[in-house]
Formats: C-alpha cells, sequence, structure tokens
C-alpha cells in the first residue's frame, strides 16, 4: 500500500488489535510454519490462522489470504509472513503479518470502507471502533512501534 498520513495510526490500530493472535500464532514452531507455506499446505495454515483468532475475535474475522512468504538464513532467526484478511463489519483489510523469533509487526496493503467517509480522520475512527466491536470483550494494550512497520508484542 502506498503510505500516506493516516497509515501509521491506521497500522498501529491494527497492531494493537490483533497482537493477540500474533502471539498466539508465535507459540508454532517456525519450521512448521515455512513447511506449510512451502509445500502450499493453504488450508492447514488457514485452520491454525482461524483457531488463533477464533479465541480473541468473532468467527470469520481474520482469515489466511492464502498467500505468505518466509525468510530461512543460514546466519540468523527464521521470519515468516502471513497475508492476512481481516473483516469487522462494514471494512476489509488486507494486511501481511510478520512473525519473528521476538517480535510480531504488521504492514497494511489495503483498506477496503464499505461506505467510506470523506474524512480520513472519520474512516480511521470507524476502523478502530469496528475492530473493538469484532473483538471479545479483553484489555488492549498500546505497543510503540516503528515508522516502517508496526511491532506486536
Amino acid at each position: 500500500m502506498k503510505k500516506c498520513t493516516y497509515s501509521a495510526a491506521r497500522e498501529e490500530i491494527l497492531a494493537n488489535a490483533i497482537s493477540p493472535v500474533a502471539a498466539e500464532l508465535r507459540l508454532l514452531d517456525a519450521a512448521d510454519l515455512i513447511s506449510m507455506l512451502r509445500y502450499e499446505y493453504h488450508a492447514n495454515l488457514a485452520d491454525l490462522i482461524e483457531s488463533a483468532a477464533e479465541l480473541y475475535f468473532h468467527p470469520g474475522t481474520i482469515t489466511f489470504g492464502i498467500g505468505g512468504d518466509y525468510r530461512l538464513e543460514w546466519d540468523g532467526y527464521p521470519a515468516v509472513t502471513l497475508d492476512l484478511e481481516i473483516k469487522p463489519q462494514g471494512l476489509t483489510i488486507y494486511a501481511r503479518l510478520t512473525l519473528e523469533a521476538e517480535t510480531a509487526s504488521i504492514d497494511i496493503n489495503y483498506i477496503r470502507f464499505n461506505t467510506p467517509s470523506d474524512d480520513p480522520d472519520a474512516n480511521t475512527a470507524f476502523l478502530a471502533q469496528s475492530l473493538k466491536d469484532a473483538a471479545f470483550a479483553r484489555k488492549m494494550p498500546t505497543l510503540a512501534a516503528p515508522a516502517a512497520s508496526h511491532s506486536i508484542q
């Protein structure tokens, strides 16, 4: 997604909302995730993502976007990137979740508002409220994040 002045705020909102899902996915073995991506076991990945998401969000809110990537080098830790579709009421977010050894980050590729407002701030507020409404009741922690992508703890 071409970054705009609202991208950072929206990525931070999304990072805070899905941080527990990312934490659940980071409990999985990186080698398993990499092998599922490599051998295109997309249904297995979809099941794992939906199982992690259903602990925190209403069913169907977060799904696997049938894609991903990984970085696996001899002298470093693996990193797994998963395409996600996040569909709270009134909008769809296409994002890439990157899981690393001790962190996770999210990059938004595209947001489609069903009925967008002419005011970008109103759209950002709608995004935050929609994610809050899709989540089961819980306290959402605030996290500091780098400018390029937003970290998830």
